[in-house]
């Protein structure tokens, strides 16, 4: 029996999941099904099994043995984190290597399962889900670049369209072009053109799947000094990162900021993958570039949900869990949550859906600082925020809710507070986020963070123009001087005439 810390939630049931790509192979544990996926290990390794494989059509003999020499440690390491199932996933390589089947067999006699090596198609369709249960929702073409094969695929909200997988995987374009970029460009624009669902992505997103990408996208935050490195979401705008992808794909990397950052392995596939996606560029036309965290692996684990799972948000589920598992109350989060939103209402604040959404979300973490010392609780507060491991939501999105709660504890009128998270935010969403975070520091005032209070209190439009506190007689000595001066920062803030009373 695994004794799991009070940092867990106790109802996952934890799975992991092995992914053999054509040029790496990954386990990861999960803490269990969910719609906002916790993970609990993570390791890979880049075997370069799909290397070679166009000249030979057999995997690399030195990549099938050290990946199988892993397999042993994957296996153990799962059983060692907890894991109560094992799913094993095989892409493009092992499925058209001549030794493909052997590698197979003596892999599932290793890890004792079945291994389901995915078609094209399928691979398509798990990759499409990855980039569905990531974003809030995905509209535009999904592109997964591995080591031996594209696929792309259309993607509107929870619909997947039509697909197609291309032979453009880094390590064979390497292959098939003999080592010229030059050469490899000519494919790609060959292969790319029987590619036709890109025409029906012109001016939606383009979502960038896939290890190489992910290193190009981490190049280009160091090369614009970007201040948040958080991979899942990031948004390249097309024309501006036109010159740095030409330049990735001519090769020309080894002074790009961050270079030393990225493996051995992966800088001889960046020409490939900015080449590739540079011809994608050019035939699709996509509003911008956006990069997933989340693939096939997220995709098939995804698949595994129940029907009503698939439906919840999952940036809420997060933010839930997180009030489940560091504040002083869900329930009180729960209801700042539902409350908050008449709140805006009656101080004019209109929201769209994706700020009501970071609003409720906001809420739900609002408490998760509580353990550390006083001065801290807002910065690390913000700083668990902004970098978390949050789907559903952009990067803007992060500086709402991180400044809301920066707000919350640090006060609502020092503009020197984390300039580098407030330069993601819009104008908008710092208006929302002051708002937020000055209601907040009212309210706390009156529900020492523990339920039931916070339900029965309302704002009220008064007959001199003004806005109205209602506090129920019950909860009349929860008044004071303390609430009162918030409740004036907060008319300072808003410019409007605040007070309070009591009611029935």
């Amino acid at each position: 029996m695994i004794a799991h810390s009070q940092g867990r939630l106790q109802n996952r049931r934890p799975l992991s999941i092995i992914d053999i790509g054509s040029n790496s192979v990954r386990l990861v544990v999960y803490e269990g099904i969910a719609r906002a996926p916790t993970v609990l290990f993570n390791e890979k390794m880049l075997a370069g099994l799909g290397k070679g494989i166009v000249s030979t059509g057999r995997l690399d003999p030195d990549a099938v043995r050290r990946a199988v020499d892993e397999f042993r440690r994957f296996r153990a390491l799962s059983e060692q984190a907890g894991a109560e199932e094992l799913h094993v996933i095989a892409t493009a390589a092992a499925r058209e290597a001549e030794n493909g089947p052997d590698f197979i067999r003596r892999a599932e006699d290793i890890l004792g399962t079945k291994i389901r090596i995915l078609s094209g198609r399928e691979e398509a369709h798990y990759s499409a889900l990855g980039v569905i249960s990531g974003f809030h929702p995905a509209d535009g073409i999904a592109g997964d670049l591995g080591g031996g094969s594209l696929e792309l695929v259309d993607v509107r909200g929870e619909e997947i369209g039509d697909g197609i997988t291309l032979p453009l995987g880094g390590l064979r374009l390497q292959d098939m072009s003999k080592g010229s970029v030059a050469a490899a460009g000519r494919i790609a624009r060959r292969e790319l053109a029987r590619a036709s669902l890109l025409k029906n992505g012109a001016g939606r997103n383009f979502y960038c799947v896939g290890g190489t990408w992910r290193n190009l996208a981490r190049l280009h935050m160091n090369a614009t000094d970007y201040p948040l490195h958080v991979m899942h979401h990031y948004e390249m705008d097309v024309a501006a990162s036109a010159t740095f992808l030409k330049r990735v794909a001519r090769g020309d990397i080894e002074k790009l900021k961050g270079i030393d950052r990225v493996s051995k392995n992966r800088r001889g596939l960046l020409a490939y993958g900015a080449t590739v996606l540079n011809h994608i560029v050019t035939l699709m036309k996509p509003g911008k570039i956006v990069i997933s965290a989340l693939g096939v692996r997220e995709g098939y684990l995804f698949s595994l949900l129940k029907e009503a799972e698939k439906a919840k948000d999952p940036l809420i589920s997060a933010a839930d869990e997180l009030a489940v598992l560091r504040a002083r109350s869900a329930t009180h989060a729960r209801e700042l949550a539902e409350w908050t939103g008449s709140a805006f209402a009656a101080f004019g604040m209109d929201e769209t859906e994706d700020e009501a959404r970071y609003r409720r979300a906001a809420c739900l973490m609002a408490d998760i600082g509580w353990r550390a010392h006083p001065d801290y609780r807002g910065i690390q507060s913000l700083n668990i925020i902004a970098h978390g491991a949050f789907f559903g939501i952009d990067h803007p999105g992060r500086a709402y809710i991180a400044l809301a709660n920066l707000y919350r504890h640090e006060g609502l009128f020092d503009d020197a507070a984390a300039p580098q998270i407030r330069a993601l935010a819009t104008q908008r969403y710092l208006d929302r986020a002051r708002l937020l975070g000055g209601i907040l520091r009212v309210i706390y005032l009156f529900s020492a963070s523990m339920p039931g209070v916070i339900p029965r209190l309302k704002w009220e439009i008064n007959d001199r123009g003004g806005i109205t506190l209602v506090v129920p007689k019950s909860h009349a000595d929860l008044m004071g001087e303390r609430p009162e001066g918030r409740l004036q920062q907060l008319a300072r803030l808003t410019g409007k005439t605040l007070d309070m009373r009591v009611g029935d």
